[in-house]
């Protein structure tokens, strides 16, 4: 069986570098895996790029394979005839096909050979305290905090000027490395964390005098918060990226803010409405007339038609609070409440009984309903 040309599979020159070949294999490994691709041919297609990538990302492996036409230097067999056994040479070749296979991999969520580069700092929770209007409107406040920030002398690297480091002799600067186990059951190829890099990828030759070494530093910032016109009581504002920074390569954290709002004196929110209980005197429900309420935007003047029953509810269409990050305000409802004086005057008595005279039990809808039901 003819040997496959692994530099044809990856679409790379004989003459290509080891970082060209890497890219080569990454933008087709991705562009192949069964995970995203569905089509028939995608699996075997990943299968020869995997092999390919596991004879050139190895330096000894492909100089065999330039030289004798296979991995292990025979003539006569493949890269998945060596004499090391299939699995092992296949999927433990290579110093960079493992960190590679696994980059892939972690982009989907899965396991990743270098995790460290996923690691998120810790969120940071803080309590804001908004007015009513300010809920409503939104605004703009600055917080001051205390929170773990990359150093910005190092970059991060915990190293002087962030070039005084070399990269880890036991990894490579992968931050990983494999060890042989021994077992009953046969041979096992794992992979940790390296030891000695503690997963950097690094070794520092002289420390960052401003961090001490660390790659990050407790500082104090002061952030300035945009706060949403609609934000309600309760809900959580969060601010991506400026929590705390992981303590390796990563990305930061997030700053969850925690909204309370002061309540208004008059005016009550339920959602993106506004709700008020109205008392007027109980001559207005009868004669109607006209009374200033209060809104977001300043008074309005309320018409209160004649005979306006006590308990009636009346909405004001976008008087409400704004819809957040929409451009949709919700309303005002009003309910009416009649109300009766504290005292009542002999005169006033008077009148009013004169009033009540021209009116009997059927000119009152509801009353005379439920004189009705009585009876029944």
């Amino acid at each position: 069986m003819a040997n496959k040309d692994y530099y044809s599979i990856l679409g790379v020159d004989k003459s290509a570098s080891e970082d060209e070949i890497k890219s080569a294999y990454r933008r087709l490994a991705k562009k192949y895996h069964p995970d995203l691709n569905k089509t028939p041919e995608a699996a075997e297609k990943f299968k020869d790029i995997n092999e390919a990538y596991s004879v050139l990302g190895d330096p000894k492996k492909r100089t065999n394979y330039d030289q004798f036409g296979s991995a292990d230097g025979n003539p006569f067999g493949n890269a998945g005839s060596s004499g090391g056994g299939g699995f092992e040479d296949f999927f433990g070749g290579g110093g960079g096909f493992s960190d590679i296979f696994s980059d892939i991999f972690s982009a989907f969520g899965g396991r990743g050979g270098r995790s460290q580069t996923l690691q998120k700092g810790e969120d940071i929770n803080i309590s804001m305290n908004l007015s009513f209007e300010e809920a409503c409107f939104g605004t703009e406040k600055t917080v001051t905090l205390g929170k773990i920030e990359k150093c910005s002398s190092c970059n991060g690297t915990g190293a002087k000027n962030g070039k005084e480091f070399t990269t880890c002799s036991s990894c490579h600067g992968t931050g990983r490395v494999r060890f042989q186990q021994n077992t009953l059951f046969g041979t096992t190829i794992r992979e940790s964390v390296c030891p000695k890099c503690e997963g950097s990828g690094k070794i520092v030759k002289e420390k960052c005098e401003a961090c001490s070494g660390k790659g990050y530093k407790r500082v104090q910032k002061t952030i300035t918060i945009k706060v949403p016109a609609g934000i309600d009581n309760g809900q959580t504002l969060r601010v991506r990226g400026e929590g705390n920074a992981p303590l390796k390569d990563g990305i930061n954290g997030d700053l969850n803010v925690h909204i309370s709002v002061a309540s208004h004196s008059i005016l009550t929110r339920k959602g993106d409405d506004l709700y008020m209980d109205l008392y007027i005197p109980f001559t207005t429900t009868i004669l109607g007339g006209k009374v200033d309420v209060p809104t977001l935007n300043g008074n309005y003047s309320l018409t209160i038609p004649e005979l306006t029953p006590s308990g009636t509810m009346m909405r004001l269409k976008g008087r409400g609070v704004k819809v957040l990050n929409k451009d949709k305000y919700g309303d005002l409802l009003i309910t009416i409440k009649a109300e009766c004086p504290k005292s009542l005057g002999k005169n006033a008595k008077s009148l009013l009984e004169q009033v009540a005279s021209l009116y009997n039990d059927n000119d009152y809808t509801k009353y005379n309903n439920y004189l009705k039901k009585m009876k029944k």
